[in-house]
C-alpha cells in the first residue's frame, strides 16, 4: 500500500507508477492550455478529476466544459488539449492505464 497527498505546486508531476497505472498532478494557469491537435497517448487511457477551477477539454475536436467535481475520461489514442479559460489554476489529479510518463 502506498498513500499520497496531492501538492498542486507544480505545472505537472507524477506522482507514482506500478507496472499497470499512474497518477499525476496537472496544474493550469489563467488561460494557459497543453496538448493540441496531434497530442494524443496511444495505448493510455487518461482519466481527469478536475480538482477546482474550470476549463475547456477539446477532445477529438469535440468541445466540454471542465468543472470542479468532474471526471473525464479520455481514451488511448483520442486527440486532448486542456484550457483553462478562467481566472483561478485548473488544477486537475489524473490517472494513466497503462503508465504514459
Amino acid at each position: 500500500m502506498k498513500q499520497f497527498t496531492p501538492n498542486f505546486d507544480t505545472d505537472f508531476s507524477v506522482l507514482d507508477s506500478t507496472a499497470k497505472s499512474q497518477s499525476a498532478v496537472m496544474v493550469l494557469k489563467p488561460g494557459e492550455k497543453t496538448g493540441g491537435a496531434n497530442n494524443k497517448h496511444e495505448n493510455s487511457d487518461q482519466w481527469m478529476y478536475i480538482v477546482s477551477g474550470e476549463g475547456i477539454a477539446k477532445i477529438n475536436n469535440e468541445e466540454i466544459e471542465l468543472i470542479s467535481g468532474m471526471l473525464i475520461l479520455i481514451e488511448a489514442g483520442e486527440t486532448h488539449e486542456i484550457q483553462n479559460n478562467s481566472v483561478k489554476n485548473l488544477e486537475t489529479l489524473n490517472f494513466y492505464s497503462p503508465p504514459e510518463y
